[in-house]
């Protein structure tokens, strides 16, 4: 369909150039504006007219036709602009000028929201990204990710495949229809999965068959369905065949054999359709004949994420069972998720951005983070994420976390999704968090809001712009002639809320018995698409709720008239929006919900009838949509309540109620969305100096170092280095392969190995004192035991230390108020532990008693107040590691003032700042390290390498620093 007509004022006709662009006027052009750099062409192969990517819609009247904007739909604009010259002045010029400087993510976030709700001015960083970002070295390409492509396929041998539309999550498509747009600055490129692909048998159809319709890929996909598909269960929409016999379909058991030609045609028609690039993933386990695939039970490609994903993040919990179907499929997504990945990095350039979608792909971040530490990615949740309290009952919390970590920045459809994903992080992973994003291994994950919206501009297109629907819509009157109409539209599912909505609705016949006769509900159930509603094999959703629409019906109707008109079935289009137009109010109750575009449509076909909308504040469209009425469906009484002050609510009180919704609905939509997603994603990369990011550590560098030197100095922190942190530090006992390590690295006469720790001596004799090569330093360098001694020296003997007993009574204070937390005497400094607390309360508890500590004690003596992983310490500011590390590097230099030839300190927190060449962490953290490794797992690893243990991890490093190949040895 035609975008719509060029803006004159501001763009060129295709192929022309504006006189002030003209190649004589780029020499005072800033070298990152230069046509050279800021020219991005428009994905290839996307057809000049602006066509959607997956929709084709009949031509239209030039007065209908949709204008080209890159952050919304430009026939709203004039609706939405300000004529205030004073304030628009006041607006900051740019999110990139007004985040210049921003030291915190809150205060990115904040400054942020200054230019997230202006005018409709596109700003440069939407125009020109690669320009604009130039530290970023982009290479002008989005690779958006989703389980599956917007095309229904079917198999039909030697001939081109069906391609139908995939119904559900159309405001996602369209986003892809945007990107792939020439309204978009972006190439783009779509990765998912084909679908369930389905055989097709007999001749392929024509333009002319019975069942092509106007739109022919809708045509086709209704071919597909008439010829694979039986009902989903009896309350879904019968779709007879043509004829008298159905046609054979092989069984499912047999599986479905797709050979390599069949693939390539695939993927060449996907490659080569007319509104942008899809790459399809081919998810299969069995190989047939070389290159052949066979595909059998194609849904368990779903079957964990839509089973136990889909149904806990909406609130809900199976019954307990003995796990062995659930580590099945759990082996399916993970697997999945790496066939993902292996599909992106076929296609992946440096500079590319890698936008991953929803629930089915958590794991996915991960995965690509660890083969391309530094690329792009972007990941967005469309469905609601629960509290911590729902998401602790899930057996692989800890990896679906950590995967979904692996995104630069995550986005979710309301604040409450966020703020839930943020404290789960801190409460099962116990990481840092707050409203900007989680702190996980030292990186700052960015976490923010971005409601979905749909194409207002398309919406309002095909609703008034077709008159089959004003022929539709006096039929529906006619019918329901002199009554109030109420619509709703939901799939079937137990989360939308549909048995909500009957109850309420025959509370409200029974309390408002003036309604009777007077009001109908029409309420359209479309079959479900999600595996775990699927097999209810005994249609408990669809009885229940064809129960209560026979009771209403039975008590309240009458043999002229029902007030309940139920139909379980897909609508066309025309139908639908028919019936959006024509209705009196919008009534949705759904118990859980991510994004219901429904209401979102609903609001735009109002245009003109200003129909009230009633909506369900567990949907995440409430947060957007203030203005409309809002309710809670398990309060049936209240939506009742609501039902009657929506059919009396006047005129004028429905115009001021439509205005606001509509301006939000026409301003936020899929475009915009998009737009500022990416925007966001771009400015916090930005945000972040690449250029201080810690390098991985050089381990075949490392290697050839050690190799070299004579004499050695290890200076190795304790917790979170040698040992993971855990909640009870008494517990962070070193394992038996540490011990082995240590002892093999200590006892080389070159090296001299001391552990630098916060513990006490008590602790560091107990575990590592029978080393007896090993030197030891407690309580941050207070205390040194020398290699091959068991006496204690105290560095801190003629210090005040009257300062205790007032520290003591601070943390006894925070300790009674601060359940689980407990206190830590050492001989010369004082700990207070929080790690057993409440994450999020123990912190605020830190806080409070860090500065009331601050504003009293370290007044008055000299002493330092220091944070730690979920701890807090008060001890002398001169005892500090950096202080026994000088003096270690002086006692062990070959000559005075001379370090060892060779100094290898590890550390993980800022308490070993003072002494680190490496640190435990991620790249990111911000530190005066060198090198970084991940996780204290890795630290051993890089000592066995040096042992020279051989562990096959090892051979690479080893294989570089001799200059061969060990791996060709074994």
């Amino acid at each position: 369909m035609q975008r719509g007509t060029q803006e004159t004022r501001t763009m060129a006709e295709p192929g022309e150039r504006p006189q002030s662009m003209r190649e004589d006027s780029f020499s005072d052009i800033h070298p990152a504006l230069h046509p050279s750099i800021t020219n991005v062409p428009v994905t290839p192969g996307i057809a000049l007219s602006g066509k959607s990517s997956y929709f084709q819609s009949p031509p239209i009247s030039p007065s209908l036709k949709r204008t080209s904007q890159p952050h919304s739909n430009a026939k709203f604009s004039a609706i939405h602009s300000t004529h205030d010259g004073d304030a628009t002045k006041r607006l900051p010029d740019s999110p990139t000028h007004v985040t210049h400087g921003a030291k915190t993510g809150a205060e990115l976030l904040r400054r942020l929201s200054l230019v997230d709700g202006g005018g409709t001015k596109p700003d440069f960083i939407d125009l020109n990204p690669r320009a604009a970002h130039p530290g970023l070295q982009l290479s002008g390409s989005v690779i958006s990710v989703t389980f599956c492509i917007p095309h229904s396929v079917g198999l039909r041998e030697g001939a081109d495949w069906e391609l139908g539309s995939r119904r559900g999550t159309s405001a996602l498509f369209d986003s892809f229809s945007h990107l792939s747009s020439e309204n978009s600055p972006w190439n783009h490129t779509l990765i998912g999965w084909t679908g369930e692909i389905k055989p097709i048998i007999g001749p392929q159809n024509g333009p002319d068959s019975p069942i092509a319709t106007r739109d022919s890929t809708v045509g086709k996909a209704a071919a597909l369905w008439k010829q694979v598909t039986a009902p989903l269960n009896r309350a879904s929409a019968p779709i007879p065949f043509e004829g008298a016999t159905k046609p054979h379909i092989p069984s499912s058991g047999d599986g479905i054999r797709v050979t390599k030609a069949d693939r390539q045609r695939l993927e060449k028609q996907l490659a080569h359709d007319d509104d942008g690039k899809v790459v399809p993933v081919w998810l299969y386990d069995e190989v047939e004949g070389g290159s052949d695939i066979c595909l059998k039970d194609q849904a368990r490609w779903r079957r964990y994420a839509e089973h136990e994903l889909y149904t806990l993040f909406h609130y809900k919990q199976h019954e307990p069972t003995d796990g062995r179907g659930e580590r099945k499929a759990w082996a399916d997504y993970y697997r999945m998720n790496q066939i993902f990945a292996d599909k992106i990095l076929e296609i992946y350039k440096p500079g590319d951005i890698v936008w991953i979608h929803d629930y089915h792909l958590l794991l996915l971040p991960a995965v690509l983070r660890q083969r391309l530490p530094n690329i792009y990615i972007g990941f967005f949740l469309h469905i609601p994420f629960p509290s911590s309290e729902f998401l602790r009952c899930l057996g692989r919390r800890k990896e679906l976390l950590e995967g979904v970590l692996g995104s630069n920045m995550i986005g979710f459809q309301s604040f409450s999704y966020s703020r839930h994903f943020s404290s789960c992080c801190t409460r099962v992973l116990g990481f840092d968090s707050s409203h900007a994003g989680v702190d996980a291994y030292g990186a700052h994950v960015a976490v923010d809001v971005f409601p979905i919206g749909i194409d207002a501009a398309a919406v309002e297109e095909d609703a008034f712009g077709d008159v089959d629907i004003i022929q539709k819509m006096a039929a529906i009157r006619e019918l329901y002639a002199g009554k109030k109409i109420i619509v709703g539209r939901d799939r079937l599912d137990a989360v939308r809320g549909v048995a909500q909505k009957l109850m309420a609705f025959e509370m409200f016949l029974e309390r408002f018995p003036e309604w009777r006769d007077q009001v109908v509900l029409i309420q359209v159930t479309s079959p479900t698409s999600i595996e775990e509603e699927k097999e209810d094999s005994d249609n408990k959703i669809a009885n229940k709720i064809s129960d209560l629409v026979s009771k209403i019906n039975g008590t309240y109707g009458s043999l002229s008239f029902s007030p309940v008109q139920h139909y379980p079935q897909y609508l066309s289009k025309n139908e639908y929006l028919a019936l959006l137009r024509v209705a009196d109010v919008g009534l949705i109750t759904s118990v859980r919900d991510g994004m219901n575009t429904t209401s979102l449509e609903y609001v735009v076909c109002q245009k003109d009838n200003h129909g009230p909308l009633i909506l369900s504040e567990f949907s995440g469209t409430a947060g957007s949509l203030s203005s409309a009425i809002h309710i809670n469906p398990w309060d049936l009484g209240g939506v009742a309540k609501a039902i009657n002050e929506a059919l009396i609510m006047t005129p004028p009180a429905k115009q001021i109620q439509h205005e606001k919704l509509y301006r939000h609905v026409t301003t936020n939509t899929v475009q915009a969305w998009s737009t500022k997603y990416l925007r966001r994603l771009l400015i916090n990369l930005s945000s972040f100096d690449q250029s201080i990011a810690t390098p991985v550590l050089d381990r075949p560098k490392l290697l050839a170092r050690y190799r070299q030197a004579s004499k050695r100095l290890f200076m190795f922190d304790y917790d979170g280095t040698l040992t993971p942190i855990v909640k009870d530090p008494q517990s962070a006992i070193p394992s038996d392969r540490v011990i082995r390590t240590i002892k093999t690295l200590a006892s080389d006469s070159k090296n001299a190995v001391w552990i630098i720790s916060g513990r006490d001596q008590a602790f560091l004799d107990e575990w590592m004192g029978h080393i007896s090569e090993l030197g030891l330093s407690a309580e941050h360098g207070s205390f040194i035991r020398q290699p091959k001694s068991e006496v204690w020296e105290n560095l801190t003997e003629k210090t005040d230390m009257s300062w205790q007993k007032h520290v003591m009574e601070v943390f006894q204070h925070y300790t009674e108020r601060t359940q689980g937390s407990f206190i830590e005497r050492k001989r010369i400094a004082l700990t207070w532990h929080y790690r057993r607390a409440d994450p999020e309360y123990g912190a605020f508890q830190a806080r409070e008693c860090q500065k009331h500590l601050e504003n009293t004690v370290a007044k008055k003596w000299d002493v330092e107040v220091m944070t730690g992983k979920a701890n807090l310490e008060v001890r002398p500011t001169f005892v500090n590691k950096g202080e026994i590390a000088k003096r270690l590097v002086e006692e062990y230099g070959d000559k005075v003032g001379e370090a060892p030839e060779f100094v290898y300190c590890l550390g993980d927190d800022f308490t070993d700042e003072d002494v680190f060449s490496v640190t435990v962490g991620a790249s990111s953290k911000q530190t005066l390290a060198t090198w970084h490794l991940l996780e204290p797992s890795d630290v051993i690893a890089s000592i066995a390498l040096l042992n020279g243990a051989a562990d096959t991890e090892c051979f690479s490093p080893v294989s570089a620093a001799e200059g061969m190949n060990l791996e060709a040895r074994l």
